[in-house]
Order: C-alpha cells, then structure tokens, then sequence
C-alpha cells in the first residue's frame, strides 16, 4: 500500500459539497473512484478528476484498488461504509460524528484493530489556525490554571431545512446537536479533557422538524472545570465564538471566514494590578485551509503508521455526551 499522498489512490464515497471539496484539495490523479448513491454526482465529480471512475455502487468502489477512502455520507451511513472500508483493508477518513452512536464507533474500532486500517473523524475544526494558535499559547502554560470555556455556534437553516436529510432522525440521528455541536464538545475537550458531568437540554423553537434546532450544554471534567456551550440552526446571523478562560488570561476565538466572519483570535494577559488586559490580536484573512491540513495530517498517520488523532476515541467522547443529552430528553 503507497504511503505518499502522492501516490495515495483515494474513493470518494458521497459527492456532494464535502465531497467535492476534498477532491479540490487532494493531488491530481489521487481520486481514482468516485461513489454517491445519485449516479449524476459521481459522473460530475469524476468528469473533473483525471482517471477517475464514478459508480454509484458501494461495493464496486470498495473493493477497487485504493489506499483511503473518504466517507462523507448521511450520518447514518457514515459507520456501517466505514465498517466495510476498514474490513477491505482501507484506511479512512470519516466526516464527523462518524455515527449516530458510541456502539456504531465501537463497531469501526473492532473492524479496524483486525485489518490494521487507520480511522480518522473530520473535525477540522482543530486545523483552523486560530485553534492552533490558541493550542499553542494553552500549551505553553501562559493561561494559567484553566476554568471554563464558553463557546457558541450557529447558523440559520435556509428555505425548506426542515425538509433536509438532516431534519430526519433515521438519516442524521439528531438535530443541531449532531450538526454544529459536537464541534464544540470536540473543541471543548482539547482544553478540558473528558466531560464525566453532562446536563443540558435541546429544544426545537423555529424548525418544524422532528429534531431539535437548539442545544444547551453544561459539561464538567473531573476537576470541576465548565464547558458552556450552546448550538443553534436558529442563529440568523452566521456566529462562531469559542472562549478559554485560564487564572492567567484569556483566548477569545472568533469567526470561521466566510459567513460566520474573518477568523480571529485575542489573547487577553491578566496584569498583577488586574484592570484592562494586556491584548494581543491574531487575524487570519487567508481562506480556510483546515481541510488541507487535515488531509496532510491523515496521510502522514499513514506514513508513520501511527493512530490518528482525532480518530475514534476523540469521536467516542463526542458522542458520549451527546447521548447523554438526547437520554436526558
């Protein structure tokens, strides 16, 4: 099997906007299959990638000579095709949650561990270079002792949201939660680990849908220390803000680019007098190359042979709160 993303064959399974933003961000010529359910969108993703094949058979695209595949489906089809991958000795990159439950991830993880493939979950949010910068001031010490992180995450739907596949619990397995909200519980655990206290609710205000449109989180790791997080498809302006709060000082990360605004990050430094904190601004006007570097980071997992990170563990702790959440409902 190659190991250079130069020479990685890769079948994409699921055409749409993720899709197709893989296969612009992939080598030319590494996507040598193209798979959706809707034949059309192979042929058209294929139409632009050279010696690629499209096919709208899943077990066609599965067992063609490839390296990694790349799953970006429904979410209910997101465990049972990455079971199947990893059974034929693909390694893979699943779009996030990864599935609609821990068992579903478990089932990946069992497959995987007698193949050998490695598994890793898309949440490139990780890869912004916000995040990273605030990763690296965390890590540094210079906050201090954490307390709490606050995040939000929101966007408004469009005409006829609650017609999608997402407003549909078979296919997506719950609401904004499953959507935007793991990112943040995903977010949240970089800064304060696992979350063994989970209380919040979700509640469906605007879409006439049968999942919630609305996600209120209270996390709390073992030493007591809170995430706040809310997640929302009724946020008529596109918003995204993420807070980590140490003794020290604190980082405010703000903005995605494009429609949730410029990606920003202020570094706010407690002064031994207190009073207004010393402020550093970080602004990263450059389009959003999370995705790029995910990828990059994927194949070098494969490279070095080594666990991907986030893979199934950090996607097992994501939807580990959010069943205890849809439970408490």
């Amino acid at each position: 099997m190659a190991s250079d993303p130069r020479h990685l064959r890769v079948a994409l399974i699921g055409c749409g906007l993720v899709g197709q933003k893989r296969l612009q961000l992939l080598p030319r010529g590494a996507v040598t299959v193209a798979c959706d359910l809707q034949r059309t969108r192979a042929e058209a993703l294929a139409a632009s990638a050279p010696g690629c094949v499209a096919t709208d058979d899943v077990n066609r695209a599965l067992a063609s000579e490839v390296d990694v595949v790349m799953i970006a489906t429904v979410n209910a089809s997101l465990a049972p095709l990455a079971v199947q991958a990893v059974q034929q000795g693909k390694h893979v990159l699943i779009e996030k949650p990864g599935g609609l439950s821990v068992q579903d991830l478990a089932q990946i993880e069992t497959a995987a561990a007698r193949s050998g493939s490695l598994v890793r979950v898309g949440y490139n949010h990780r890869y912004h270079p916000a995040c990273l910068k605030a990763l690296e001031i965390f890590r540094s010490g210079a906050l201090g002792p954490m307390m709490f992180v606050r995040g939000r995450y929101g966007q408004g739907g469009r005409l006829g949201y609650e017609k999608e596949w997402r407003a549909d619990p078979k296919l997506s397995g719950g609401g904004e939660l499953m959507d935007q909200g793991v990112h943040l519980i995903d977010l949240a655990g970089l800064f304060l680990g696992e979350f063994p206290t989970v209380e919040g609710h979700v509640a469906t205000y605007f879409w006439k849908m049968a999942v919630e449109d609305n996600a209120f989180l209270s996390l709390r790791n073992r030493q007591g220390q809170t995430a706040w997080l809310h997640a929302s498809c009724s946020e008529w302006k596109n918003l995204f803000s993420f807070e980590i709060y140490g003794r020290d000082g604190k980082l405010h990360w703000e903005g995605l680019g494009g429609s949730y605004g410029p990606e920003r990050l202020a570094w706010y430094k407690m002064l031994p007098q207190m009073g207004p904190p010393e402020t550093v601004i970080y602004e990263y006007p450059q389009g959003d190359e999370s995705w790029r570097l995910e990828m990059n980071e994927f194949f070098e997992d494969i490279r070095q042979k080594r666990v991907p990170v986030p893979g199934l563990k950090e996607a097992r702790a994501a939807l580990a709160v959010v069943e205890k959440i849809y439970r408490a409902v």
